[in-house]
């Protein structure tokens, strides 16, 4: 029991002094797969496709009109010209809802929505510039929550006023307004992350 609770303790002491390098490759394999779904259906590996669009159906709607597409004629097909490929009513657009769309015609549809994309993408490229500025010797301090709020505030807006068909949004606005909320994800969290991880340490990180 002595050994085991040592190399415990050894594997999280480990894991503390390396987050940023776990969190940096696992993000990154979490913003990949979404794009290597369309890529593996379009070469015929629709089955190992299948479950990478099922692995992101807690974390997206999957909207096939709110997605991109890849290796079809538009990158960011609207309404109109999904529907046909669908089973649902062309008034009832959110009844698409986790129904990621490959066909050669149309394309093969990522695994999350053009608004996570950029979030996660977003928070990725963050992640790696806040990496590089501490391995650099900075220490950048937190957003504070004020502005991360702020930073929420587009986002929320757009989704929740197209939700209820106040407004069309764009593909521009979805990429635009996650790509804040990622880059001040990045700020506000990974600052803290480290503090925290540093104090359990009991050192520098």
């Amino acid at each position: 029991m002595g050994d085991l609770s040592t190399a415990l303790d050894h594997g999280v002491r480990t894991l503390t002094r390396h987050w940023m390098s776990v969190w940096i490759v696992g993000l990154g394999v979490f913003v990949a797969l979404p794009w290597l779904a369309p890529v593996l259906s379009a070469m015929g590996y629709d089955g190992v496709a299948g479950w990478i669009y099922l692995i992101y159906r807690p974390t997206c709607h999957q909207l096939p009109h709110h997605s991109w597409f890849l290796f079809g004629p538009d990158f960011t097909p609207e309404w109109k010209d999904v529907h046909p490929y669908t089973a649902v009513p062309f008034d009832a657009p959110l009844r698409s809802f986790h129904t990621p769309l490959r066909n050669p015609l149309l394309g093969y549809q990522s695994g999350i929505c053009q608004r996570d994309s950029a979030i996660f993408g977003a928070l990725f490229l963050g992640s790696l510039a806040y990496v590089g500025l501490v391995r650099g010797g900075h220490r950048p301090r937190g957003l504070p929550f004020a502005w991360y709020a702020i930073a929420v505030v587009p986002t929320l807006l757009d989704g929740v006023t197209q939700l209820f068909g106040w407004r069309a949004s764009t593909p521009l606005l979805r990429t635009s307004t996650g790509m804040l909320l990622g880059l001040a994800t990045a700020a506000f969290v990974l600052p803290r992350l480290r503090e925290g991880f540093e104090e359990f340490e009991g050192g520098e990180v």
